[in-house]
C-alpha cells in the first residue's frame, strides 16, 4: 500500500518487495524495471536500486496515444499498425531507424493532433530502445496490468478500502498470495498439463498437489524466521 503517488510513498510501498527480496537473497540487484512514464514510480526504483535501467513501457506510450487521438478515428488503425511496426523491430538498430520513419510519416501525413502526439512518442524513442540491451527485459507492463485488473475488479466489488491502513495491507498482501497459489483454469492447462498454479511455475515445484496444503505449507516459512503476530 501506498499512502499517496509521491516518489517518498511508493518507495516505502516498493521497499516492502525490496525488504523481502532480500532476506531471501541479500544482494538482490534486479537488472531491469518496465514502467510507465510516472517519473515518482522511476524514482523510487532507482532509489531502492540504483544499478537498476528503467525500461519505459511501449504500450502505456500506445494507449496514451489513442486517449490523445480519439477524435481521430479515420487514422486510428494506421497509426496503431505504425506504432506496433516499430515496436517489432528485431534489432536496437532496426528500431531507430523505424522510429525515424514515424516521425518522417507524421510530418507529412498525419492530421495536426496525430502528428503532435506521434511526435511526442517518437521523442521518446531511446528510452524505448534501452530494451534491446536487455535481451531478457520486459518491454511491456501488461504481465503486471493483466494482475492489477483482476485486483481493481476485486476492490471495486467490495467498494475498496475501509477502515485503517494496517487492514488494508492485510487485504492486499492475501490477495497477493491467493493469486500465486490459485490453481491455473482448464483453459490454461489445456496445452500443458503439468502447469499448477503461479507459485508451481517460478519455483519449478510444489509441496502438495493440493493448492491449499501447497500454501499452508509454503506460508509455514519452514522455521526461516518467526511469523509476525
Amino acid at each position: 500500500m501506498a499512502e499517496s503517488a509521491g516518489t517518498e510513498d511508493l518507495q516505502t510501498a516498493y521497499g516492502e518487495f525490496a525488504a523481502e527480496a532480500r532476506q531471501l537473497q541479500p544482494d538482490d540487484q534486479p537488472n531491469t524495471v518496465c514502467t510507465d512514464g510516472w517519473e515518482a514510480t522511476q524514482a523510487a526504483w532507482r532509489n531502492l536500486f540504483p544499478q537498476i535501467t528503467v525500461i519505459l513501457c511501449f504500450l502505456h506510450a500506445v494507449l496514451k496515444l489513442k486517449d490523445r487521438c480519439r477524435r481521430c478515428q479515420s487514422w486510428f488503425e494506421t497509426w496503431l499498425e505504425k506504432a506496433w511496426h516499430v515496436y517489432a523491430a528485431p534489432t536496437k538498430a532496426a528500431f531507430s531507424q523505424r522510429v525515424r520513419r514515424l516521425r518522417q510519416w507524421a510530418q507529412k501525413q498525419a492530421s495536426d493532433q496525430v502528428r503532435q502526439a506521434v511526435l511526442a512518442l517518437c521523442l521518446k524513442g531511446p528510452a524505448f530502445a534501452t530494451a534491446y540491451d536487455f535481451p531478457q527485459a520486459y518491454r511491456t507492463s501488461n504481465a503486471v496490468d493483466r494482475l492489477m485488473d483482476q485486483q481493481d475488479r476485486l476492490l471495486y466489488a467490495m467498494r475498496y478500502l475501509h477502515g485503517a491502513t494496517a487492514n488494508a495491507i492485510r487485504l492486499v498482501r492475501a490477495h497477493a498470495c491467493l493469486w500465486n497459489f490459485h490453481p491455473y483454469g482448464p483453459r490454461t492447462r489445456r496445452g500443458d498439463p503439468g502447469r499448477s498454479s503461479p507459485f508451481g511455475e517460478l519455483n519449478g515445484f510444489q509441496y502438495h498437489d493440493n493448492w491449499l496444503h501447497n500454501f499452508l505449507i509454503a506460508a509455514s516459512l519452514g522455521g526461516r524466521r518467526t511469523a509476525p503476530t
